[in-house]
């Protein structure tokens, strides 16, 4: 079995975060200063690079104004 980072629900989650942020005309810099994350951090998820929990996507939607089932349909 793949591990999750590599799934095709976890990659298409990680490019409707990206979708999100660049619908409120936020860049990855500006997100990641309202998170108190680095920039890296913020790329690293969007690229599908890195693990996130439901706590970390429930951050990004509060600053991106989704509700949850937006990320994850």
């Amino acid at each position: 079995m793949p591990r999750a980072i590599y799934t095709k629900d976890h990659n298409e989650i990680a490019e409707r975060l990206k979708t999100a942020r660049i619908e409120i005309g936020l860049g990855q810099v500006d997100v990641a200063e309202k998170l108190g994350r680095t920039q890296s951090y913020v790329s690293k998820i969007e690229s599908g690079q890195r693990r996130f929990d439901v706590l970390q996507l429930k951050e990004f939607a509060k600053l991106y104004k989704k509700p949850l089932d937006f990320f994850v349909k």
